[in-house]
C-alpha cells in the first residue's frame, strides 16, 4: 500500500497537464498509466496525424514547444513534449499500472491496481475521452477486414484494395485523403450526417483557433453565421461532392453535442472535389464483400475503416460511485469535483483542447494546494 496527496490517472495530454500544474504548486503528485509509456494513445495514431490547433495554443502548462516546431505539430511533436515533462522531477511516475477500480477510503480514495493499492487524498481521473473505440453494430456480415480509426496507421498495407472510410470527422476525412496518397484501388467516404467542415489554418496561415476559441463564446447563431460565410468562402459549395452544409451550425452542434467540427486542410477537400475521395451515403448493412447504403446503393468493397468515434469508458472505473451521467460522461468536470476530492479533468471536447486543459489545470492545482 502507498499513500499519496494526489493521484492522477493517465499519463496523457490531461494528466501530464495536472501533473506539473501540481508540481509547479509545490504538490508531488503519483502519475499513473496502464501503457509503458506516456502519451500510449497519441504514440498509436496514424503517421500523418498532426494537431488541429497552432502550438502557441496546445503546450502543457507554462512549457513551451521547443524553437522550431511547426505550427500545427505533427504526432511526433505532442509525444515528445508529453514524455519529457511527465518525467519532470517532482512527478512520481508509475507506468504499467492498470487502474481497475477507485472506492472511498479513510484516507480519501483507494484505487485498485494492478501493480497493488493506491489510498490518495484527492483523485483526477485524466483517461480522455477517447476512452473505448465505438464500432457501430450493423446489420449483415462483412466479408473483407474491418477496423477502427485508432488502428490505422498508413496506406501501405492497403494497396491494390477498395477502402471504404465510415466517418467524417476530422479523422475520417484526413484518413480517407491519406489512402489517396497511397496505391489504394478506391476511396469511399461513407457521410451519415453532412459534417461541418472548417480549415485547419486561416487566413495567411495562422491556426484555425484563433478565430475559433473567441467564436466559441459568441452565441452559436452568430458564430455559425460567420464560420458558414468563411467555409463557403474557403471551400465553395461542395453539395454536389455529397458534403452540403449542414442544417445545424459547427458551434450550436459543438454547445448541443461535445462535438468537434472536421478540421481539414485545402488538399482533403480538393481530394474530394477531384473525386479521389468517392463520397457515399450512409452504410445500413452489410452482405458478404458489399456494403449497402441509404440511398439503394450497393458498394463492393475490400477493408471498411470506422472512424466513428470513442467513448469516454469510464463505468468500470467509477460507474459504482454515482459520478457519471446516463451516457457515461461525468457529471462535473475540474476544477469542479463530480464527489469530494474526486476530479475529472480533459474529458471534453472543444477548440483548443490542451490549451484549455493547460488553464484549468492550474485552477485544478491551485483548488488542491489550498486545501
Amino acid at each position: 500500500m502507498t499513500d499519496y496527496d494526489v493521484a492522477i490517472v493517465g499519463a496523457g495530454p490531461a494528466g501530464v497537464s495536472a501533473a506539473v500544474s501540481l508540481k509547479d504548486r509545490g504538490v508531488r503528485p503519483l502519475l499513473i498509466d496502464r501503457a509503458p509509456e506516456v502519451a500510449a494513445s497519441w504514440r498509436s495514431r496514424y503517421d500523418r496525424l498532426k494537431l488541429n490547433t497552432g502550438r502557441q495554443f496546445s503546450h502543457l502548462p507554462g512549457r513551451r514547444y521547443p524553437r522550431g516546431t511547426p505550427t500545427f505539430p505533427a504526432r511526433d511533436h505532442v509525444v515528445e513534449h508529453l514524455d519529457r515533462h511527465a518525467h519532470e522531477d517532482g512527478i512520481d511516475l508509475r507506468l504499467h499500472t492498470r487502474v481497475e477500480r477507485i472506492d472511498p477510503c479513510a484516507r480519501g480514495w483507494r484505487l485498485t491496481t494492478s501493480t497493488g493499492d493506491v489510498d490518495a487524498r484527492n483523485v483526477v481521473v485524466a483517461t480522455g475521452y477517447q476512452g473505448v473505440p465505438v464500432i457501430p453494430a450493423l446489420p449483415g456480415s462483412f466479408t473483407g477486414e474491418t477496423l477502427h480509426s485508432s488502428e490505422y496507421r498508413n496506406a501501405k498495407p492497403y494497396a491494390g484494395l477498395r477502402v471504404l472510410v465510415v466517418g467524417t470527422g476530422s479523422s475520417g476525412m484526413e484518413i480517407a485523403h491519406d489512402l489517396t496518397t497511397g496505391d489504394v484501388a478506391t476511396v469511399s467516404l461513407s457521410v451519415r450526417t453532412p459534417p461541418n467542415v472548417m480549415r485547419r489554418a486561416g487566413p495567411g496561415g495562422l491556426p484555425g483557433d484563433v478565430l475559433a476559441v473567441p467564436l466559441y463564446h459568441l452565441p452559436p447563431r452568430l458564430a455559425d453565421r460567420i464560420a458558414t460565410s468563411a467555409r463557403r468562402k474557403t471551400f465553395g459549395d461542395l453539395t454536389e461532392f455529397g458534403l452540403p452544409i449542414p442544417s445545424e451550425g459547427p458551434f450550436a452542434r459543438a454547445h448541443r453535442l461535445h462535438v468537434a467540427p472536421a478540421l481539414v486542410d485545402p488538399e482533403v477537400i480538393e481530394a474530394v472535389k477531384s473525386r479521389a475521395i468517392e463520397v457515399v451515403a450512409a452504410v445500413t448493412s452489410f452482405e458478404g464483400s458489399q456494403a449497402a447504403l441509404a440511398d439503394g446503393r450497393r458498394l463492393t468493397v475490400d477493408v471498411v475503416v470506422f472512424a466513428t468515434g470513442y467513448r469516454p469508458g469510464l463505468e468500470p472505473l467509477v460507474g459504482h460511485l454515482g459520478v457519471l451521467t446516463p451516457e457515461g460522461s461525468p457529471i462535473a468536470a475540474a476544477p469542479a469535483p463530480a464527489a469530494d476530492r474526486l476530479y475529472f479533468h480533459g474529458l471534453v471536447s472543444r477548440p483548443s483542447l490542451i490549451g484549455y486543459m493547460a488553464k484549468q489545470s492550474r485552477r485544478l492545482a491551485k483548488k488542491i494546494a489550498s486545501t
